[in-house]
């Protein structure tokens, strides 16, 4: 019969328990259930084995990631091999390792081929080992297992919320759900502006049709009846042009309006004037928005523009998201409804979601809508997967994708065939090697600038030289000395020449005579060394001569 073991991994530590008399129990999980709670009875059956303590927060910490990522730490590794039974090569384990996550069970058997098991009677066991675990560990004080599990798991939020590299891409997410509420509540703040002030002045709803003006003109106006001509200039000013402010004047002389008392004109001015503030903030919250979409996801937001591409990267949820859509779906992103809808009633798809914003979809034709959509939400998901992965941000590739959907567009109206997907490509990674070749370049050139200036300032104040401009009467003087000094200088350089020139040519004569000193010794040599060959050859010739006569 195969005995059962069980992993625990606590804050503290990893225990291992070994589960024994199971039938004591019994092998139904409500029969387990029932005896969780009560000590005696479990403490029978499932004993501490080993437990071996994690040194410190940051150990706990990647122990915890580990685990959480079903990876199996060297650790835990030595922990199981020492605790656990050995198994024979060839032969089959008499035991099983009940573990919570199956996942990190699969990587234990990989490496180790320790039988591994997680069902719901396993479950219910390391239940019961987690409400009684600090009754299993003697060594352990009150509130010290409380205190691990806090300080982890605040340590591994804080990790978890790190590590999101794209986290950046939350500010969009949430400045872009911002604007669209801003831009529904200075809609409904205006129309109640403009209700509220025609009780005072109707006739200038039908001249000032925007909605900020109209808020700004109704605060510098306050009473109809003060409004006179010498008041145009200031209105030219707020509206950007004379006749209207002319007809706001007239039709304030003779307007239907009913008149209203200070307090109420100080209410409606105070709101005016919140709207105003509100559509200002709107103003600059959208240039916000505009650089942190250059800044997270430049190639598309040259490619869409920055509103869309927020919308597409808050609806998916986060950049990362939308780099793992694939064109299709991010086609009809924001049209789930309509696409339900159409799968329940066997009726037309949708052809197009938030992408139907963009401009290009509005140029295109009727017929040509679709697959301008189509081609769109292709170009889109490469350019949000050039921003979720490449090192270094760049506009070039969205500038060059652009540049296709015109000639897609062109295609589509004119005939004119677009270029080919590989060229366009081949051109956009040469243009981005050119641009970071040259940041390169000038950030080298800039460095070096910053040590010479900072060089000749740290000569200038070693040396304790202060360079001092001089005076117009000064000036004569000073450019004689120059002069002087100049002539100086030149013949000191001409007299050094003359003197290096001398040198030279003594040195030449002398190696010249102790060159052909040597040339005379070699020839002198070679004569004697002929002479001597001569002699001797000589001698040879005479004896052998003699040994025949002989």
């Amino acid at each position: 019969m195969t005995s059962t073991y069980l992993l625990y991994e606590s804050a503290s530590g990893y225990a291992l328990f070994h589960a024994h008399g199971l039938d004591e129990i019994g092998q139904n999980t409500e029969a387990i259930r029932s005896s969780v709670s009560d000590l005696n009875r479990f403490g029978k059956v499932v004993k501490l084995a080993a437990f071996h303590p994690f040194e410190s927060a940051l150990d706990a910490l990647k122990q915890c990631n580990s685990v959480s990522e079903g990876l199996m730490t060297d650790e835990l590794r030595s922990f199981l091999e020492i605790n656990l039974p050995k198994v024979k090569e060839g032969k089959k384990a008499k035991f099983v390792l009940g573990l919570a996550e199956p996942k990190i069970g699969s990587n234990i058997f990989e490496e180790t081929k320790i039988p591994c098991q997680s069902n719901e009677f396993v479950l219910e066991l390391l239940r019961g080992v987690r409400l009684h675990f600090d009754k299993f560990i003697k060594d352990l004080k009150t509130g010290d297992l409380e205190k691990a599990q806090l300080g982890l798991g605040h340590s591994y939020s804080r990790a978890k919320v790190k590590f999101n590299v794209n986290r950046v891409d939350n500010m969009v997410i949430q400045a872009i759900f911002l604007l669209d509420t801003l831009d529904k509540d200075i809609n409904s703040f205006s129309m109640r502006v403009r209700e509220w002030y025609s009780w005072h002045f109707p006739e200038l709803v039908k001249i000032v049709s925007d909605n900020y003006l109209y808020a700004k003109v109704s605060k510098f106006i306050e009473d109809k009846s003060k409004l006179a001509e010498d008041k145009i200039p200031a209105l030219t000013d707020i509206i950007g042009d004379e006749d209207k402010a002319k007809e706001i004047v007239e039709a304030a002389k003779a307007s239907m309006g009913q008149d209203l008392s200070p307090i109420d004109l100080i209410n409606v001015q105070q709101f005016a004037q919140r709207v105003m503030d509100l559509s200002e903030y709107r103003k600059k919250l959208f240039d916000y928005l505009v650089a942190k979409m250059n800044d997270i996801a430049p190639n598309l937001a040259s490619l869409i523009g920055e509103v869309v591409g927020a919308r597409l990267i808050s609806h998916a949820g986060s950049l990362t998201n939308l780099a793992k859509c694939p064109s299709s779906t991010l086609q009809i992103l924001g049209a789930e409804k309509a696409l339900f809808r159409a799968l329940k009633t066997k009726g037309n798809t949708p052809k197009y979601g938030l992408i139907f914003h963009s401009s290009f979809i509005g140029r295109a034709s009727a017929r040509n809508k679709g697959r301008m959509a189509r081609y769109l939400a292709n170009k889109c998901s490469i350019a949000s997967r050039i921003d979720c992965f490449a090192e270094n941000s760049t506009t070039t590739f969205g500038e060059k994708l652009r540049e296709q959907v015109e000639e897609r567009l062109d295609f589509y109206d004119k005939g004119i065939a677009p270029r080919k997907n590989i060229d366009v490509m081949k051109s956009a990674i040469e243009s981005a090697d050119n641009k970071a070749t040259d940041m390169d370049i000038e950030e080298v050139a800039s460095e070096a600038s910053g040590k010479k200036s900072k060089k000749k300032k740290s000569k200038a104040s070693a040396n304790g030289e202060v360079e001092d401009r001089p005076s117009a009467t000064e000036n004569g003087d000073a450019k004689s000395e120059k002069k002087k000094k100049k002539e100086k200088r030149k013949l000191d350089k001409e007299t050094e020449e003359e003197q290096q020139q001398a040198s030279e040519m003594l040195n030449g004569e002398v190696n010249g005579e102790e060159e052909a000193g040597k040339k005379k010794k070699k020839k002198k040599s070679k004569e004697e060394d002929h002479v001597a060959a001569e002699d001797s050859k000589k001698k040879k010739k005479k004896k052998s001569k003699s040994e025949d006569a002989e």
